[in-house]
């Protein structure tokens, strides 16, 4: 990722020319001028010839920087600091990226923690709060495939976005450029606007030049587009209508944005939005899904740092608001740049700000209840040690841009899939059976990370969107309930599945004639054939009417003792009655006065369904009618 696709890098240091040579001279005024491949010539031979400062390696370390080329930027920052000599904070932090861009992470959080010790910037703090990030960045990778596409060619491509079915990307190739004026940062073509056709698997195809009427003799990047085709948001250099402008330090290539409307198959209207300057860059515009808000990047005063990310109200008329910084949870020191918003309103960016695997990586921050959470790599493979940016996706097909190896070009457009899995379940009382609303449900990835929350609907159901390739384990609860989970397991083809999640209450009501076996989920009271001995499992069992009924010391229970209809009706409420008695001497020896208790047996005369003598029924339909109660008579 280069510098020219964000916009004009005010450095803001100076630096001592005590010393300095006519060819330092030189170069350094192509470095003030962001002609950094001729700097860098002239720096390298200056360097190759013995002559050390920290006054050139941080300008040749900074002129690959910003050019993106990362390894050769740790090499002259490395020289640097072997200098051993004091320099700016900010040089920790960048020596710290280029590592991470030759994958030394060790040595690039050694960097960090003497960057942290050093300043306050946020980046410093997001370090020290996130130490495992190599391990949490990994435990959220591979949900994605990604292919690098057929459209690729040797030069700068980059900054896709969706118009109808086909692709509008941003590309400094020299075949079908409106003008091929060679850009002095980068010695390629001014870039532009090209178009490709997406098929119906979603493979590109055929590129043309997108529009004479928007390509200009200067950059053109990351076009967006309404829904219904008619108008387009992109960027531009400080020039419109023929003429170029020029900031207050004489610079042109300070970026806005610009739009344009489509009148007869034609784009015409171009016109600069209301909230850009000459004296600051906008750029990289993206929509919400209504279409109301658009989101950008911008070093306008207030920013934070390179670059932070606005968003700014779209009125019906197609008038705009006053642009309003998204915050610290989102904007870094660094640069947050090229956004984008999917059809649930999360926001993805890219951010050199955030912990990543070094350049830019790729995050997303999911919206809850119009608040946007905080910044999650999205992991690999769409993110790499390299610059990794301009993430879009709809309808299960994405696209992004990258500079990593094996790339065509300067940067590549690559292609990537998801596939989705909608998860959903209902939350009910395990005893009642009764939907539990407002449950609070949160999903957990395999290694029980957070990956999501949502509240249980007033008909109790709960819904998530997850990977089909990952396990998964939900946790639901509630006031008043016991915590319970499951696991998912998964699926091999996207679609839909039901998890339904049941609650113990865990309060039980405490009322005259409240049956403590169902409040408390008791299973059956088990005994020997033909015995009345209380058996281990059943004294587990009673222990828990025990306890209720020492927290409450007035409480009156009665034991009612049931048996299922076979043998004789005389003898169900004899051994019914030897049961009942047992149990209330079992709750006696166990400390509890035997004046709160009372005990009946009642045989095969309250049959909870139709297997009376006679009937023939399954053992598990007797077993309903064998069971014990323990009713509250009084409180």
């Amino acid at each position: 990722m280069k510098t020219k696709h964000i916009f004009i890098i005010l450095i803001g240091m100076t630096f001592s020319a005590f010393g300095q040579s006519s060819k330092l001279k030189t170069a350094d005024k192509k470095y003030e001028r962001y002609s950094y491949i001729d700097a860098i010539e002239i720096y390298e031979k200056v360097a190759e010839k013995g002559y050390k400062s920290v006054d050139l390696y941080q300008k040749l370390g900074n002129s690959y920087y910003f050019s993106g080329d990362l390894d050769k930027a740790a090499k002259a920052y490395e020289e640097l600091f072997a200098l051993n000599q004091e320099v700016d904070s900010e040089y920790y932090f960048r020596y710290a990226q280029t590592l991470k861009s030759q994958e030394k992470y060790e040595k690039a959080d050694q960097y960090m923690v003497m960057f942290n010790q050093k300043t306050t910037d946020s980046r410093g703090k997001l370090y020290a709060e996130n130490k495992n990030y190599i391990k949490d960045i990994n435990a959220v990778s591979g949900k994605y495939t990604v292919e690098n596409t057929a459209i690729n060619s040797e030069f700068y491509d980059y900054g896709p976005s969706f118009f109808g079915k086909k692709l509008v990307f941003t590309s400094s190739r020299s075949e079908g450029n409106t003008h091929a004026k060679i850009h002095d940062w980068t010695k390629q073509n001014f870039t532009d606007l090209f178009v490709t056709t997406i098929d119906n698997e979603g493979k590109l195809s055929g590129v043309e030049n997108f529009s004479s009427e928007i390509n200009t003799k200067f950059n053109e990047s990351s076009p967006i587009f309404t829904k219904d085709g008619k108008t387009m948001y992109f960027t531009r250099n400080n020039y419109n209508n023929g003429k170029k402008r020029k900031s207050e330090d004489k610079l042109t290539i300070l970026e806005k944005i610009y739009k344009a409307d489509l009148v007869d198959g034609k784009w015409s209207n171009v016109t600069e939005l209301p909230f850009c300057s000459d004296n600051y860059a906008t750029a990289h515009p993206a929509l919400s899904p209504d279409e109301k808000t658009m989101y950008f990047a911008s070093d306008m005063p207030g920013t934070y740092g390179l670059s932070d990310l606005y968003k700014v109200s779209v009125a019906a008329d197609g008038t705009f608001g006053t642009p309003e910084n998204l915050g610290p949870a989102i904007n870094t020191e660094g640069r947050e740049t090229f956004p984008f918003v999917d059809e649930h309103n999360n926001l993805f960016f890219a951010s050199n700000g955030h912990p990543g695997l070094g350049g830019l990586d790729i995050f997303e921050a999911k919206n809850v209840n119009n608040q946007f959470q905080n910044p999650e790599n999205v992991g690999k493979p769409i993110n790499s040690s390299k610059d990794d940016f301009g993430y879009i996706y709809k309808d299960k097909l994405g696209f992004f841009s990258s500079n990593r190896e094996g790339d065509a070009g300067f940067d590549d457009i690559y292609t990537f899939k998801i596939c989705t899995h909608k998860l959903s379940g209902l939350i009910t009382d395990i005893v009642t059976k009764t939907i539990l609303p407002n449950s609070k449900v949160i999903l957990f990835d395999e290694n029980m990370k957070k990956v999501s929350e949502t509240t249980s609907s007033d008909k109790g159901l709960y819904e998530f969107d997850i990977n089909c390739e990952k396990e998964y384990y939900v946790r639901a609860s509630k006031e008043e309930y016991e915590t319970a989970e499951k696991s998912f397991a998964p699926v091999e083809v996207k679609g839909e599945s039901t998890l339904n999640i049941e609650l113990k209450r865990n309060i039980i009501p405490i009322e005259e004639g409240t049956d403590l076996a169902k409040a408390l989920d008791i299973s059956i009271i088990y005994f020997n054939l033909d015995k009345s001995n209380i058996r281990p499992d059943a004294a587990e069992e009673l222990e828990k009417i025990i306890v209720v009924l020492k927290q409450y010391p007035t409480m009156v229970i009665d034991i009612r003792s049931h048996t299922d209809s076979r043998q004789t009706h005389k003898y169900n409420e004899s051994l019914s009655d030897r049961r009942a008695k047992s149990t209330l001497e079992f709750m006696v020896k166990n400390g509890i006065d035997r004046k709160r208790l009372s005990a009946k047996g009642y045989g095969e005369t309250q049959l909870i369904n139709d297997c009376s003598d006679g009937v023939p029924c399954s053992e598990a339909e007797h077993q309903k009618n064998r069971r014990s109660e323990f009713i509250i008579i009084k409180m």
